[in-house]
């Protein structure tokens, strides 16, 4: 690997600055206020929170440090028709806010797996709050593995002492601060990101002569696409593959997420929720839009250079960090503002995914089981101090899940893959129990096992293809790499025309995008059709399920017929009464018309 520049003691600086403002928020909060004493203060800060800082955390949490070095590393290697995906944050926004948040509100739960059990019984809450945590583990391993990545491009050291540096930073900082200080971190967070993002825009800019020239230099890249419309569900990113994908994923991320539901459930009310859950949209679009053009930034400078033919560096995600690093270094502490983005990005995405972790493990395992051997739950004070070692242990678990993240691809992509595996499964369930009044636990249940295994069978099996890059030149570098011949690098597939050729198994080419809408069909069909096929054979199921358990629309619907069927039981009892009244005047008439013969 080519040497590359490193920070300056300026930079340290800065980023050493920055971690204790980070872990500042979370001490001061453990010593402010109600103390983190009781699981209200600790898990939903006693439903005092205003609807800005919960706005943009719920952005912060969802975005991280994969968004800045995924998102940008995507548009500069396979182009820009990922940037569709904004369109079905809009839809899922609606979804979110006036669908899955009224149901998660009235029920005013730490766990949200908690509505499951109410909904369906104990096993299914059981089983999906076990997919749920291996699900923020996956995730939580790819979001600690990111800043790794910035630091071995930066400054040398290597992914396993930084992960191990962050990791322990991440588990202190969440066993103390409390759900106030994660929001406030990421409030902080949020900013920074969108620094680092707009000095990488207005660097390259003032480098190659504008805007307008990072977009022509795009185009002449073959990085400028927003038209892929093909319906073969092994192109890797199409309209239909982003919009549908995107929108499961979406669902997913804030529709029943531990840590999204959490963060509304801050607030006073649900007004203030949905206020605060439409203000995330447009600043996720604009972050996520912002930083995808931040790859085509790169792309001006590295066009004709690409570090990674030259071994600069090994990963596509390790573009950002290098481009600071090359661009920036003339200016001491930018480059260190920037490592430190990174960093206090993942160290408030975490402390909120330990945050979460901690809540269910409490709520959906220790109580339940205390409560049946003791009689009782754990006091306030007991279960805050259980809620914050159990914080303290996930950090470390999470540690050793980043070790693995290396092998699930590029950073955005071992994303939405863990997403679609965990993910469709669980919004399968969610939408199966407040869309429709005949589900029931054991059609639920079935539906998440076969969608689960399912979708690891496809995404785990081998040999899989790998997704054809657009084409990369080097022909500028003042080097002896330069005397590669063109004809070479320029023989490349492009990536949007299929994930692989035939040779491969069909399932395996199927495009990550379709992995969550995969999983989601799965469990709601086939629990649908065994929820029904149950009730053929089981006699006197309650029917009379709580309304407050399905989405608004269906409870009014079920009003409506509820109240039409006690509408329509007092009319047949008046109609039965006014036909024998009926009869005996009758009876009587023809009585009256015997005599008068008579």
């Amino acid at each position: 690997m080519a040497k590359i520049n490193t920070l300056t003691w300026i930079d340290y600086v800065v980023i050493i600055t920055m971690l204790c403002i980070s872990t500042g928020i979370g001490i001061y909060y453990r010593f402010s206020g109600g103390r983190q004493k009781t699981t209200e203060e600790y898990f939903v800060a006693s439903r005092s929170m205003s609807v800005v800082p919960v706005g943009i955390a719920m952005v912060a949490s969802f975005v991280s440090a994969i968004t800045l070095l995924g998102f940008s590393a995507e548009n500069y290697i396979y182009g820009t028709q990922f940037v569709v995906i904004n369109l079905s944050y809009l839809l899922g926004t609606s979804i979110v806010c006036y669908g899955f948040l009224p149901v998660f509100y009235n029920l005013q739960a730490t766990s949200v797996y908690e509505y499951l059990e109410k909904r369906f019984g104990v096993k299914a809450r059981i089983m999906t709050s076990f997919v749920y945590w291996i699900q923020l583990l996956l995730y939580s391993g790819v979001v600690l593995y990111a800043p790794s990545l910035a630091l071995e491009t930066t400054t040398g050291i290597s992914k396993i002492a930084s992960i191990t540096i962050i990791g322990l930073v991440c588990a202190f900082y969440s066993s103390i601060g409390g759900i106030k200080a994660v929001l406030i971190t990421d409030v902080f967070q949020g900013l920074l990101m969108f620094v680092a993002v707009f000095l990488i825009i207005g660097t390259a800019a003032n480098d190659v002569g504008g805007l307008g020239q990072i977009w022509e230099i795009a185009r002449q890249g073959q990085r400028l696409e927003f038209d892929s419309i093909d319906l073969d569900p092994t192109v890797r990113h199409t309209w239909w593959s982003l919009s549908f994908g995107g929108l499961c994923v979406f669902l997913t991320a804030f529709g029943m997420n531990q840590i999204q539901i959490q963060r509304m459930l801050t607030v006073k009310n649900m007004q203030a929720a949905q206020r605060a859950l439409w203000l995330s949209w447009p600043i996720t679009t604009l972050l996520v839009t912002t930083t995808c053009f931040s790859g085509l930034a790169m792309y001006s400078r590295y066009h004709n250079c690409d570090p990674l033919l030259q071994k600069r560096i090994t990963s596509p995600d390790m573009l950002m960090p290098l481009y600071v690093v090359d661009t920036m270094s003339n200016i001491p502490g930018l480059p260190g503002l920037f490592v430190a983005g990174v960093f206090s990005a993942t160290l408030s995405t975490i402390s909120a995914m330990l945050n979460s972790l901690a809540a269910i493990t409490l709520e959906d395992y220790l109580n339940p089981l205390y409560r049946k051997c003791i009689g009782h739950e754990f006091s306030p004070t007991k279960s805050a101090f259980i809620a914050k070692v159990l914080a303290f242990a996930y950090g470390i678990i999470c540690m050793a899940v980043a070790f693995l993240t290396q092998f699930l691809g590029g950073l955005y992509q071992a994303f939405y893959t863990i997403m679609g595996i965990t993910g469709g499964p669980l919004l399968g369930i969610f939408t199966l129990g407040m869309g429709t009044e005949s589900a029931t636990e054991s059609g639920a249940m079935t539906g998440v096992i076969v969608a689960f295994s399912f979708l690891s069978w496809i995404v785990f099996g081998q040999p899989r293809p790998i997704p054809s890059k657009l084409p990369t030149s080097i022909e500028g570098c003042d080097n002896h790499i330069a005397n590669i011949k063109m004809s070479t690098l320029h023989n490349v597939t492009n990536f949007s025309k299929s994930t692989g050729d035939n040779s491969f198994f069909y399932l395996y080419r199927i495009s990550y995008m379709w992995h969550c809408p995969i999983g989601f069909l799965i469990t709601f069909l086939l629990g649908l059709l065994v929820s029904n096929l149950s009730r053929l054979f089981v006699i006197n199921q309650n029917d009379e399920i709580d309304t407050n358990l399905f989405f608004p629309v269906i409870a009014r619907r079920i009003h409506s017929r509820r109240r039409d069927k006690i509408t329509n039981k007092g009319n047949s009892s008046l109609d039965r009464r006014y036909s024998l009244s009926d009869v005996i005047h009758e009876k009587d008439d023809a009585a009256d018309k015997i005599c008068a013969q008579l």
